[in-house]
This record gives structure tokens, sequence and C-alpha cells, in this order.
């Protein structure tokens, strides 16, 4: 599909009041979601040689009377970083309803097991690559990490 049919049919999406477009031209499918809880639109695009669908992210536009006030960036933290070796599923503990391997405040050695990460059904325990206190936990149990995500501060 023409780049220049697809930004027109997110400017169309955007503009009015439906909230899913679905358009098939030949052998390629878009499909453009109205997103209501951020100012942007999801394009996902089909084409069938491919396995995944592409997703692209475009902008809708901005009410001109609104000016929107920058959301103040976090204060990175301080101490040594853990971060996730693999994309998966980040879990506290090795069993729902058992206790979580590390809290804030414990103490860990390096080689102490702090997490699991669920990686195409298999369980991975992540060590503590650093000796320390463990200053804060930056990930949910259960919430999906990607590689590279920071989990976990030691001090």
């Amino acid at each position: 599909m023409d780049l220049r049919k697809l930004k027109t049919l997110i400017d169309l999406v955007a503009e009015s009041d439906i909230e899913e477009l679905e358009v098939t031209e030949g052998e390629s499918k878009v499909r453009i979601v109205k997103s209501s809880a951020t100012p942007q639109n999801q394009v996902v695009m089909m084409q069938p040689q491919a396995a995944y669908p592409q997703t692209v992210h475009a902008s809708a536009p901005a009410p001109a009377a609104a000016p929107v006030a920058a959301p103040s960036a976090p204060a990175a933290p301080e101490g040594h970083i853990v971060k996730s070796p693999m994309v998966g599923t980040f879990y506290r503990s090795s069993a729902p309803g058992a206790p979580a391997f590390v809290e804030v405040g414990k103490e860990v050695k390096e080689g102490d097991t702090i997490c699991i990460i669920e990686a195409m059904k298999l369980l991975n325990e992540i060590d503590a690559d650093k000796g320390g206190v463990i200053k804060q936990i930056l990930v949910e149990n259960g919430q999906p990490v990607e590689f590279g995500q920071p989990l976990f501060v030691i001090g």
C-alpha cells in the first residue's frame, strides 16, 4: 500500500468518530485502531508472506489550543542495575504463593537467585551479578520484560 494512502487513512481515522478501520487492497491488509488512552493510532500491516504483522505507530494531530506539558523525567536510580538477559515474563518467586526470592532491603551475594524469567515455556533463574542490598525492584510480578530492561537496583 502506498505511504500517502496510509497517511490519508490515519488522518481520516484520527479526525473521525470511528475507533477502528480495516482496509484490504490486493494481498495487503491494513488495520488502524484508534487508541483512547494516548494520542496515537496503531497501524498493523499484514502481508501474506510475513509470519508476523508489522506495527507502525503514528501520532494523531494534537489539538492546537491545548498545550501539553512535558512529563518530568524520573530520576535515575543510584546503584548497580541488574538488567534482563532475555525477553520473557518476570516472576519474583519460584511458584505462585511461594515467598519472593528477594525483597527491597535484603542483602544478596553475587550468584544468588533474584528472580525467574519465563521464556518459551522455560523458567530461567536470574542470578545477582553483584553483591549488595536490593534498593529497588523495577518490575511487577508477572509483567513482560524486554532484553536489557532494568529489573533491580543493587546498592
